[in-house]
């Protein structure tokens, strides 16, 4: 069987808009994707964005389901929408995991906590399932229950964790049950990146009460008092606002955030073992801490398999014959390659949420720099060396598939700050440059796309920093043999893989509803 070799670029971040107001792909100097955006027939500008990714209507697309629906070549509803409608045909509540975790917290002490993101952002999170699991628990007679309020500012403005606290504090007061226990930022309740040291700060607030104890004066106002001294949500300090609030010995917590990535460390550490035991604490340090033990700790969706004896609310749906799948199946060999803070998309979400490596299936993981507590001060990131690993890949003639993901729009975008994601943008076209000579060199296609919008959109209405994904389409690029053309010049992001497997000449699986965009 002759099959023709491909590669997929997946940039992160990297939307499509005619405005070039606080644009930083606009502004950036980007003679690659410029030049590859003027191909005749060549370029297409797709969805990323709400139903097209199994997200609600309107939603702004993430890496997550970005990654997912470019993998799987169809629209599989994710688990917000898959929660959302639980929550409106009424089946929510009556989840085994949560049936459970009601009743041990009512047969033990007594005690329930939710913690996750408080946003509306819908990334990792919504606001709306923390109002329905307190429903739930005081429904099902569970006498206390604390939250534990991590906030956002990446997926949501910078300075908005106010709105969300003053709209949990109206629903408690108005349910008459629960208590804000306490709040963090994201950066430290939420790393994916072996940052130990952070998520040990949210572990010692939550589970040992130490942190900034706020006596007096109201929840709000101590943020408000943050935001006057120049921290941002993310980045708040771990706060206590209920010193009983704290997880004790046999209490229950039920995690709320339905996307995964963010959840695996203070998961693994409050549900599995704490890793500080090996990071400068003994084993009596830990116990002079007072750790609370005996815990039944409930993940809302699977987390990791290694989490297997944690029940989850919403447990996976299978996905079958991804295109990575089809590749392996037809004994043919692919790499998968990002760097640190993206390697989880190109092998668990773009397998199909499957964490197996396939056969033949390499795997390059390049390290995200660590030196940076934020990305717009490493704006380039591991760019180069990805390039590097990808080029590399396509001299060795091995591989029949190779997937990457570029980070750095996406990731310093987030940053909020304009001027090095610039820099970010500049960096990955640079990138892309590289690969596309390597492709051409070696008489291979090059395909190139993106998993949602971020830095085309830098500034809000009001000319704040912007950094939030966005709903804007983003690119489809096809290169190489020029007889290759697309037929539309619109689509999805589920008939990228339909169109890759066509131009290798491999068949398109069944389970595969997005359609081959090209013209043949």
């Amino acid at each position: 069987m002759c099959v023709r070799p491909a590669v997929l670029i997946c940039i992160d971040g990297w939307g499509v808009t005619s405005e070039t107001r606080g644009n930083a792909i606009a502004a950036a100097h980007t003679p690659v994707m410029t030049a590859l955006s003027k191909v005749d027939g060549q370029y297409a500008v797709i969805r990323a964005h709400g139903l097209d990714v199994g997200l609600p209507d309107g939603n702004m697309g993430n890496s997550e389901v970005g990654h997912l629906t470019i993998g799987a070549g169809r629209i599989e509803y994710q688990d917000l929408v898959r929660i959302n409608r639980s929550i409106e045909n009424g089946t929510f509540a009556s989840a085994p995991a949560l049936v459970d975790a009601f009743s041990r917290a009512k047969s033990g002490t007594k005690r329930m906590h939710f913690l996750g993101l408080v946003s509306d952002g819908g990334v990792h999170s919504h606001i709306t399932h923390l109002f329905e699991l307190l429903k739930a628990a005081k429904a099902a007679g569970v006498e206390q229950c604390f939250v534990h309020f991590i906030a956002d500012g990446r997926d949501t403005p910078p300075s908005s964790a106010t709105t969300y606290l003053q709209q949990v504090l109206d629903f408690t007061k108005e349910l008459q049950y629960g208590t804000v226990a306490t709040v963090m930022g994201r950066f430290y309740a939420m790393d994916r990146d072996k940052r130990w040291d952070r998520i040990e700060k949210a572990f010692r607030c939550i589970l040992c009460g130490q942190g900034d104890v706020i006596a007096a004066g109201s929840p709000v106002s101590a943020l408000e008092k943050r935001y006057e001294a120049g921290e941002t949500d993310e980045f708040l300090k771990p706060m206590i606002f209920d010193r009983d609030g704290i997880v004790h010995t046999g209490d229950t917590l039920v995690c709320f955030n339905f996307r995964a990535d963010r959840m695996r460390e203070i998961v693994e550490a409050i549900g599995i073992a704490p890793p500080f035991d090996t990071k400068g604490y003994t084993v009596r340090e830990l116990r002079l801490l007072n750790v609370p033990t005996d815990l039944s700790v409930v993940q809302f969706t699977l987390y990791n398999k290694a989490f297997s004896k944690l029940p989850v609310v919403v447990p996976p749906d299978s996905m079958d014959m991804t295109l990575a799948e089809v590749v392996a199946s037809r004994n043919l060999a692919q790499a998968h390659v990002a760097e640190t803070e993206k390697y989880a998309h190109v092998t668990f979400f773009f397998n199909g949420g499957k964490e197996a490596v396939l056969p033949n299936e390499d795997r390059v993981m390049i390290p995200s720099p660590k030196h940076v507590a934020t990305y717009d001060l490493a704006p380039t990131m591991s760019v180069a060396e990805v390039a590097d690993a990808v080029c590399t890949a396509i001299a060795s003639k091995k591989y029949a598939f190779i997937v990457c993901n570029l980070a750095p729009p996406d990731m310093v975008g987030h940053t909020g700050n304009y001027k090095q994601t610039v820099v970010a943008c500049e960096a990955t076209d640079t990138a892309i440059g590289r690969i596309l000579d390597a492709c051409n060199a070696s008489n291979t296609t090059l395909f190139i796309t993106a998993d949602h919008g971020n830095a085309e959109v830098m500034l809000d209405e009001q000319g704040n920093p912007k950094t939030s994904h966005t709903t804007n389409p983003v690119p489809f690029i096809m290169t190489g043999d020029n007889r290759l053309k697309f037929r539309v010049t619109t689509g999805g992001l589920q008939d990228v893989a339909p169109t890759i497997l066509r131009v290798m000449g491999l068949p398109v699986p069944e389970q595969m509803t997005g359609k081959s965009m090209l013209l043949e």
